[in-house]
């Protein structure tokens, strides 16, 4: 038994998957003690768009730290915040007219979706939250009671209280009018549903398989709410931050929701940050009505302020659709072939590969775990964890993510061959 297994709780979950021992890592490349290397086609779950160790932002925070810059701050005023909001002001909201007030929320992505629904309850003064069927927002008990997997529930009685699912428009519901069937809803006198304070969304549905939701659903979602006095929350925490290739992933869709969460990528090196995008009109909060220890992290701070600088110094938008159209010609023209039953499915930089119909949830696990064994790190995700989620850093060489995806190839004949 190693120290890990002596020490460390069951609830560990990505080390069963990925048993080896990482001590370093390097753009899209991770050395574990072994003296293995490995492709991240994981990138921290999406934490890590910038990949490992990015020089101009590793130079940025080592100069802080070299400074003494302060490390915690709460949310008091500092230097590292004021600079981060002058910067993502100018390049984010400004560059496309958006009017947001920022709100700094605790550490991960959960408490800014925790935010969100206090928020959104205290200023149209109803209980109620849509939100959609294969969703996943956090694991604090108010972003889990909007959270499609009921597994992952477990244990926490009564959290979905208040809470509605609505038909997300994939599966069987993609022949469905999903809009309409919440007009309806909301109109039916007799629906036994009241209406919602807000509507949460995910542009693309990430841990519910890769399903990407079509323009012309979420414009008419956003009308939908406009119409029926209900906000409507994005949550854009793993695919926001040039994911899908503009910066918000509602851009395609010419939307402006009314409250987005920000996270995981939005530090641009991995540390701890979530943010809570708020219409001015919506910011009705009292001084430390909502809080937490660590919405100040600084050095949080001067990371997504070096990764802000970055951006504008390269084509970075170009540079994820021109590995986009790779990604979608790879798996078109190299993993579609092998059966029928697969479906691929994606947008910029996340990509899913569905084996539900083509040896389920076993051959996908079978595919990551040689994955694996060859020096690749993929996920799966969706129901019942039958899609292999390609989500590698936007920075990625391609070179590398050639090598990556013909290792993908390579599991893929080797497992189906057996």
């Amino acid at each position: 038994m190693n120290i890990f297994e002596k020490c460390e709780s069951n609830v560990r979950s990505y080390c069963r998957n990925f048993p080896d021992i990482f001590h370093r890592a390097k753009g899209s490349i991770i050395y574990s003690d072994s003296g293995k290397e490995y492709i991240d086609f994981f990138a921290g779950a999406g934490a890590l768009n910038y990949g490992h160790n990015h020089d101009y932002i590793k130079q940025k925070v080592m100069s802080y730290l070299d400074a003494d810059g302060i490390a915690h701050g709460l949310d008091m005023y500092t230097s590292a915040k004021e600079k981060f909001l002058a910067k993502f002001d100018e390049v984010v909201l400004s560059s496309r007219k958006l009017d947001y007030r920022v709100q700094f929320c605790g550490p991960t992505g959960t408490n800014a979706v925790e935010a969100a629904l206090k928020l959104a309850r205290k200023v149209k003064q109803r209980s109620g939250i849509f939100s959609f069927m294969g969703a996943y927002h956090g694991m604090t008990l108010g972003s889990l009671s909007i959270s499609g997997n009921v597994g992952i529930r477990a244990g926490t009685i009564g959290t979905s209280n208040n809470v509605t699912f609505m038909p997300y428009p994939y599966g069987f519901m993609e022949s469905f009018d999903t809009i309409q069937y919440i007009k309806s809803v909301l109109n039916d006198i007799n629906s036994g549903i009241e209406k919602p304070a807000a509507i949460i969304f995910e542009t693309v549905q990430a841990e519910g398989g890769v399903v990407v939701a079509p323009i012309e659903w979420m414009q008419r979602l956003k009308n939908l709410c406009d119409e029926n006095d209900i906000l409507l929350i994005c949550d854009d925490i793993q695919v926001g931050c040039g994911r899908t290739g503009p910066f918000f992933s509602f851009e395609r869709a010419d939307i402006v929701p009314d409250m987005v969460v920000l996270s995981k990528s939005i530090s641009g090196y991995g540390f701890p940050m979530s943010l809570l995008l708020i219409k001015p009109e919506l910011d009705v909060w009292e001084p430390g009505e909502h809080n937490g220890t660590f919405r100040g992290n600084q050095l949080a701070f001067v990371g997504a302020t070096a990764a802000l600088e970055y951006r504008e110094s390269c084509n970075f938008e170009q540079d994820v659709k021109a590995k986009e159209l790779f990604l979608k010609n790879f798996l078109t023209q190299q993993i579609l072939p092998i059966s029928e039953k697969i479906a691929i499915r994606g947008i910029g930089m996340i990509w899913g590969i569905d084996m539900k119909n083509f040896g389920g949830s076993s051959l996908a696990k079978n595919i990551t775990s040689r994955c694996f064994e060859l020096g690749l790190i993929v996920e799966r995700a969706g129901r019942n964890d039958t899609v292999i989620k390609i989500l590698p850093p936007l920075i990625i060489d391609l070179v590398t993510l050639e090598k990556g995806c013909s290792i993908i190839k390579e599991a893929f004949n080797d497992c189906i061959s057996k």
